[in-house]
């Protein structure tokens, strides 16, 4: 295999691609090709996923203590590993070292839950239900599952899914971006060192090929996807009708509001932070300021101030934000600053004016900010992903909750106030599925569960914690009774638990 080009993970080995089909992988900080990685066609998805399906009936009956020294083992190779994971992510996706750092240990706070889980799969048992009779409850994992993760976090999201699914017992076939496909292959080698069995997790490289022949398959049993709505909403409808239990977490539009007694200068630098960090490439980004009242001004004006001082660049210089991930998102996210201000919204920070610390042509846009943006301009009904804060003004709290619940997206929101009987009202009130209170990105812990509502999220199993152990296990509930000669004779009636 040419060593520029990535390859398929299966059976425990890097293996070329026979499709014939390939696609550039960038150095977004360039804009140069720095490698190409093979696309999967029907000979490498069913080879991909007849692995799994062979390493499974092994895997499952593999004691828990076992599965779990196997976890402990991945955790701390992955913790070693960490520089070595983020330079790869960094220079494929684009983000800072610092932030890629940051997402391979969110990703490792789910493998050390993972670490754990024999406490989420013990079931439980009743003596003498009914006279005689013993009821008794057991969690067995499904199978061959896939997971199909994004473009914006290469190791967090797989890292999601990954540990829970093999430490319930399940074999995993990943799908990563083919915009940065490396990381998911230093992950598999990690998983190899760790002791995992060959075909217990594998990589498939691909597009929608790919994609549709892992929701399509007979043997995959559950699907989890992390990535746009309107894919999200594919992929549920297609994997559902095929008889998967499916996952799918889509896009989002997530809401800061402020009130007028908030903390100015922690929330202008939880507003950057939070809306230019990743170059805006994450689903819990702020995209929207809500400014309630006369906190307006001082916090454009603050906000401005700060995000005119970010350096960009490439993510290897020590730089605040990097490139976006290729020249078409780029130019995608320019197109909207554009016509947020045709639309009548003020640009206060041009981010197409950025002069990056970079060398080449690399894929930057600066930190943008917009202000007086109305809910009808596509600034702010479409999902951008990028680095552009749009701020909304109202009057009251009342009309802020109005236009956060209105939203098509309910993934992420946050109010910043010091008032405490505000802050409760609004998470009680907002219909939004992670809810931060002076915190700008509230990404749940691992023991809790990642996920949004209403066009955030299709199908009702949150990603990680218990709801994601819930989601790779099921349940079965077993009834016994051992005879012992007192009982006979023949009785149609229902049965009763007496």
């Amino acid at each position: 295999m040419n060593a520029s080009t990535v390859g398929h993970w299966i059976d425990g080995a890097e293996v070329p691609g026979d499709s014939g089909r390939t696609a550039d992988v960038f150095d977004p900080a360039t804009g140069k090709v720095a490698r190409q990685v093979a696309m999967a066609g029907p000979a490498e998805i069913e080879r991909a996923v007849a692995s799994a399906a062979a390493a499974f009936p092994g895997w499952r009956d593999t004691s828990l203590s076992r599965r779990t020294r196997v976890l402990f083992a991945f955790r701390e190779l992955l913790d070693a590993a960490t520089d070595e994971l983020a330079e790869i992510i960094t220079a494929e996706h684009g983000k800072v070292v610092s932030d890629a750092q940051g997402e391979v240990a969110r990703g490792l706070e789910v493998a050390e839950f993972a670490c754990g889980i024999g406490h989420l799969l013990k079931g439980g048992y009743t003596e003498n239900a009914s006279t005689g009779v013993d009821v008794h409850s057991i969690r067995q994992p499904l199978g061959p599952v896939a997971v199909i993760s994004p473009f914006n976090f290469p190791a967090m999201v797989p890292l999601w899914f990954v540990p829970i699914a093999i430490a319930a017992g399940n074999t995993v076939v990943l799908k990563p971006s083919e915009k940065d496909p490396s990381a998911a292959l230093l992950l598999a080698r990690l998983w190899q060192r760790a002791g995992l069995p060959d075909g217990v997790f594998t990589v498939l490289q691909g597009d929608k090929e790919a994609v549709d022949g892992l929701l399509d398959h007979k043997s995959i049993k559950a699907v989890s996807f992390v990535g746009s709505t309107p894919v999200a909403q594919y992929v549920h409808q297609r994997a559902g009708a095929a008889g998967k239990r499916v996952q799918a977490l889509g896009g989002a539009k997530n809401h800061m509001v402020v009130l007028p007694d908030a903390d100015l200068e922690l929330t202008a630098d939880a507003a950057v932070n939070a809306g230019f960090g990743s170059a805006g490439e994450r689903c819990m980004a702020i995209s929207v300021v809500v400014a309630v009242g006369a906190v307006a001004d001082p916090l454009v004006a603050a906000i401005a101030e700060r995000a005119r001082g970010l350096r960009t660049g490439d993510g290897r210089r020590g730089c605040d934000m990097g490139p976006l991930v290729t020249g078409a998102h780029r130019d995608k996210v320019a197109d909207y600053v554009a016509a947020g201000e045709r639309a009548g919204a003020k640009l206060v920070v041009d981010g197409r004016e950025v002069v990056p610390d970079a060398d080449g042509s690399g894929f930057f846009l600066g930190p943008t900010l917009l202000d007086h943006v109305t809910p009808e301009m596509s600034v702010y009904t479409d999902e951008i992903f990028g680095p552009v804060l749009s701020v909304v003004r109202v009057d009251s709290y009342a009309e802020a909750l109005d236009l956060v619940n209105a939203n098509r997206y309910g993934n992420g929101t946050a109010i910043f106030t010091g008032d405490g009987a505000a802050a409760r009202r609004f998470e009680n009130e907002v219909e939004v599925g992670m809810v931060g209170v002076n915190v700008p990105i509230p990404v749940p812990v691992a023991h809790y569960s990642f996920g949004g509502w209403r066009d955030s999220l299709f199908g009702d199993t949150h990603a990680y914690g218990t709801e994601g152990v819930h989601f790779f296990t099921r349940g079965k509930v077993v009834t016994s009774r051992w005879p012992d000669g007192t009982r006979h004779g023949l009785d149609l009636g229902f049965p009763r638990n007496d």
